[in-house]
């Protein structure tokens, strides 16, 4: 009999493009921290999955809650079968997936390139890409697909010159995490994606480390402090999360502003109030859709429930900046709303370390892009859009619009 991969433990259906699955209402008011099995998982394969905002970001402050790889069970179960699943911890350099102290050396030495400061400095820089990229869309005949023609040359334009990467490695090093970052890949695909993901990263680092620029990674090469290992991991996170959160909130939030034109015009009467409407679409669309996870050390009581060591606990992102008790009209895009309290950044020590490039690049580009075409407007039914709702960040794969 063939294999049957198995659904995600957590809700992933949603009705609407914006809105995350419904069901989420139901467990957030009825089970805030309801019971789950995991298809994978190195030890035990029962856990929660916990929807409240005030669960999740106690849980996201504590420590005795790991986020270390070898420790953590699968949320979304890969679509093949696995004999045996036995999870190393996280290679030298892969941060992300570790704790304190390691965590706290390799953040360390990257959080002076990401201070709100640097990303201010860097804004004028940011805007001239913008601008130029909307020069060449300007150039083009209506209508195109938004994701290429403005979404993905920002992104590659941005990542290059704040990480030293040239564009077209930039643009091979996309095709590759697209593929991983899906929940639906074949094993074939996994392997050779992660092969040419691997061999990519070994290629760009080498030669930094035979001859490092001034940009970011060529800068961590002269601190003399990381093999050409560390830095390659580091790459795969900082190069990965860029590639794999800021387009999907560029289109998709595009798209929740096009279909919501009173909000919109808003903001084209009041453009003060860009830096709410991001912090709202943030909240609002939340692409982490698969939630954030981590592992009980020991046993933890919490809400009432009592998380056992060694048990993972899936952090619903979205269902947690959909909680009423934290946002009046949870459900309704206001982009009046000073809704900072979200957590679609994550929360914590591992809160997203590209977080204010994040949203300079989001308020520089959303802003740009409605001056330089103030009547864009979709070519296609949003029916007819294609979701990203089998990858680990929601988003559109492709988004046509129009104008003139």
């Amino acid at each position: 009999m063939a294999y049957e991969p198995k659904p995600p433990v957590i809700p992933t259906n949603r009705t609407c493009p914006f809105d995350p699955d419904p069901e989420y209402r139901r467990l957030r008011e009825e089970d805030p921290i309801s019971p789950v099995a995991f298809d994978i998982a190195p030890g035990r394969d029962d856990g929660w999955l916990v929807t409240r905002h005030e669960d999740v970001r106690a849980i996201m402050t504590d420590p005795r809650f790991s986020h270390r790889a070898e420790l953590l069970a699968l949320v979304a179960s890969p679509p093949f079968e696995v004999e045996k699943y036995e999870p190393q911890p996280s290679g030298p350099g892969s941060f992300v997936r570790m704790d304190a102290p390691d965590h706290t050396r390799y953040r360390r030495l990257l959080t002076g390139f990401f201070t709100v400061r640097k990303i201010q400095e860097y804004e004028p820089t940011l805007a001239g890409i913008i601008d130029d990229v909307l020069e060449e869309m300007a150039g083009l005949e209506p209508p195109v697909d938004l994701l290429p023609a403005f979404v993905q040359k920002v992104v590659y334009r941005s990542v290059h010159s704040v990480m030293g990467v040239p564009e077209e490695d930039i643009a091979e090093l996309d095709k590759h995490f697209s593929a991983i970052m899906r929940i639906d890949y074949t094993l074939e695909e996994f392997i050779e994606h992660n092969t040419a993901l691997d061999q990519t990263l070994a290629r760009v680092v080498k030669d930094l480390f035979a001859e490092p620029n001034d940009k970011l990674l060529g800068k961590l090469v002269k601190t003399g402090e990381l093999t050409e290992e560390e830095l390659s991991n580091i790459a795969w996170i900082t190069i990965g999360g860029a590639l794999d959160t800021t387009p999907n909130m560029l289109g998709l939030g595009t798209f929740a502003l096009l279909e919501h034109p009173e909000q919109l015009e808003k903001i084209r009467r009041q453009p003060e109030l860009m830096e709410r409407a991001v912090e709202e679409l943030l909240r609002y669309l939340t692409i982490s859709h698969m939630g954030a996870s981590r592992v009980a050390l020991e046993d933890v009581e919490i809400g009432g429930r009592t998380i056992e060591a060694g048990q993972t606990v899936v952090l619903s992102l979205p269902a947690a900046n959909r909680d009423p008790e934290q946002f009046e009209d949870p459900e309704v895009f206001d982009v009046t709303r000073p809704s900072r309290r979200h957590m679609a950044f994550g929360f914590g020590i591992h809160q997203c370390l590209g977080q204010h490039l994040a949203r300079a690049t989001l308020r520089i580009g959303f802003q740009k892009l409605f001056d330089r075409f103030p009547d864009l407007r979709l070519a296609a039914d949003p029916q007819d859009i294609p979701l990203r709702d089998k990858a680990m960040h929601y988003g559109v794969y492709a988004l046509p619009v129009t104008w003139g």
